[in-house]
């Protein structure tokens, strides 16, 4: 069996997270360091390392849920002209789906301070304002 990703850890409750969507197949939760405010992730349940080898099923609930979260995104900074959808997979080897705000090149291309303290006071704010629930 191999080890839980700190994604499935986050999906268990095992370390909190300021989640904005679940159901059956994706969780969904604030990126405690964004590229910018609002920056989501949208993770498979299944602990899955790469995107393509998710399930026909699991492909479309995180396709779907990410479609959700990036039009709520839409909704609640409706001063940025758009929002981004990046899948990489570098950090986490557990498919995810970043999704984030944005208007400017700068903006899509800003590399979060991964040493500063996160608000989590801010982030909880946030998350109530986005929440499906």
């Amino acid at each position: 069996m191999q080890d839980q990703t700190l994604f499935t850890k986050i999906i268990h409750g095992d370390i909190p997270s300021h989640k904005i969507y679940e159901d059956e197949h994706t969780y969904a939760f604030l990126d405690i360091y964004p590229r910018q405010p609002g920056q989501v992730l949208v993770v498979p349940k299944a602990q899955i390392d790469h995107i393509w080898d998710l399930s026909h099923e699991d492909y479309h609930a995180l396709m779907s849920t990410a479609k959700k979260v990036a039009q709520r995104l839409r909704v609640a900074f409706k001063d940025k002209e758009r929002v981004a959808m990046i899948v990489e997979g570098l950090e986490v080897a557990h498919a995810h789906i970043k999704l984030f705000p944005f208007s400017t090149h700068e903006e899509f291309m800003n590399q979060p301070d991964m040493n500063s303290e996160p608000d989590h006071t801010a982030l909880a704010e946030l998350a109530r304002s986005l929440s499906f629930s």
